[in-house]
C-alpha cells in the first residue's frame, strides 16, 4: 500500500475507537491528498476464510450455463436482486464485461408495508438464493450471508464517520443494505494491447453511505461447463501490476488503491455526502484490467462490496430522501437509452 491509505486496527476499532478520530478525517475528509478509503487491519482470523469461500463461488456462478444463471435473475426488481449480466448501463452502453449476484445478506424478507414493496422493488424485495442442490454452487446462500454480516458488523461502528451524522443508527434498522459479488470476466485481447483504464468498470460514485469492499481474488479461468465441485480452480497473482481499482482523489488525482487480502477496505458513498452536506465526500472510482498481459484473457476477477445504507424514508437534503435519490440514480444506470 503505497498511494496514502489510511490504515486503522480492528482491534482499535473494538477498543479504542476513541483514539480513531484523526485517522477517519485523514480518510474521508476534503483534503486534496485524500483518497475517501479507509483500510481495516488485524481482522479476525476466521475472515480470509469466509472471503475465499465465496469470492470461489463467484466464479463458479460466473461459469454456469446461462439457462442456469436466469433461474435467478429479477427483473421486477431492476436486476437488483438476483444474478444481473449486461443489463446494467456504463458508460452508455451495457456492461458486460462483470456479472453481479446481488442480496441482502442482513434482511431476507423485508418486514415493510407492501406499498413500500411496490414503489421500491430495487431494495424491498425478497432474497433470490441459488437452489441448496445447484451443482457447484450449493453452499452459495451461506458463503454470502457469512461474509455480508461480518462486514456489516464492522462498517455499522458508529465510529466509522465524523461527529455530524450517527451512522450506526441510521444502518441498524435499516432494511435496504445490498452486497454485490461480482466476477469480471476475463478480458478480451485489445487490438492495439491497451485496454481503457476503465474497461472493467468505469467512473462512478457507490450511492449508499458507506461501502464495505474485500481484495479482489484473480483466478485462473476453467474451460469445463457447468463447474463441478471436482475442479481445481488456480487462484494466480493479478495478470498486470497496473490492474485493479482505481481512486479519483479529492484533489483530482487518480491512484491505485491497494486492499490486501486479509484486510477489509471502506469507502464512502453519494448518499453519506448529501446527509453532510458535503463535509464527508463520495468516492469516485473505477475498476481496470491494466495493460495487456499474456495468458490476461483466462484469468478472471472475483470481488465482493457491501453497500450499507439507510432506509428509503430517511432525509438525505432539503431535495431528497434516500428513496427519491435512488430512483434518480437508478434511472440513470437501467433506464438510460443506449
Amino acid at each position: 500500500m503505497s498511494q496514502g491509505e489510511v490504515i486503522i486496527s480492528y482491534a482499535d476499532l473494538v477498543s479504542r475507537p476513541e483514539t480513531l478520530a484523526p485517522a477517519i478525517e485523514k480518510a474521508f475528509g476534503s483534503d486534496p491528498e485524500c483518497l475517501g478509503l479507509l483500510i481495516v487491519t488485524d481482522l479476525p482470523a476466521d475472515y480470509k476464510l469466509k472471503r475465499r469461500r465465496l469470492l470461489l463461488l463467484a466464479e463458479r456462478f460466473g461459469r454456469l450455463p446461462q439457462g442456469t444463471q436466469d433461474k435467478y435473475v429479477d427483473e421486477g426488481s431492476k436486476y437488483c436482486f438476483g444474478w444481473s449480466h449486461g443489463r446494467e448501463i456504463m458508460n452508455g452502453k451495457p456492461d458486460t464485461m462483470k456479472g453481479s449476484f446481488y442480496a441482502n445478506p442482513i434482511v431476507d424478507d423485508p418486514k415493510v408495508p407492501e406499498e413500500l414493496k411496490r414503489q421500491f422493488p430495487e431494495y424491498y424485495r425478497s432474497n433470490i438464493w441459488p437452489e441448496a442442490n445447484e451443482k457447484g454452487v450449493e453452499e452459495f446462500e451461506d458463503a454470502f450471508k457469512d461474509l455480508g454480516k461480518f462486514i456489516f458488523k464492522v462498517g455499522s461502528s458508529s465510529h466509522l464517520s465524523d461527529q455530524s451524522i450517527s451512522l450506526a443508527s441510521l444502518l441498524s434498522t435499516s432494511q435496504t443494505t445490498k452486497a454485490r459479488l461480482l466476477h469480471y470476466y476475463p478480458p478480451k485481447k485489445p487490438d492495439d494491447g491497451a485496454p481503457s483504464l476503465s474497461e472493467w468498470c468505469g467512473t462512478h460514485l457507490d450511492n449508499s453511505m458507506l461501502t464495505g469492499l474485500c481484495s479482489a481474488m484473480y483466478l485462473k479461468h476453467q474451460t469445463s461447463f457447468p463447474p463441478s465441485p471436482s475442479d481445481v480452480v488456480e487462484e494466480v497473482p493479478s495478470p498486470s501490476p497496473d490492474a485493479g481499482l482505481y481512486i479519483h482523489t479529492r484533489g483530482g488525482e487518480v491512484k491505485k488503491a491497494s486492499i490486501p487480502p486479509d484486510a477489509l477496505a471502506f469507502q464512502t458513498g453519494e448518499a453519506l455526502e448529501l446527509c453532510t452536506a458535503g463535509r464527508l465526500r463520495a468516492t469516485p472510482h473505477l475498476v481496470s484490467p491494466g495493460s495487456w498481459t499474456a495468458g490476461a484473457d483466462e484469468i478472471s476477477r472475483e470481488t465482493f462490496a457491501l453497500f450499507m445504507q439507510p432506509d428509503t424514508s430517511q432525509v438525505l437534503s432539503e431535495e431528497e430522501t434516500f428513496g427519491s435519490f435512488s430512483k434518480r440514480i437508478f434511472s440513470k444506470h437501467y433506464d438510460a437509452p443506449v
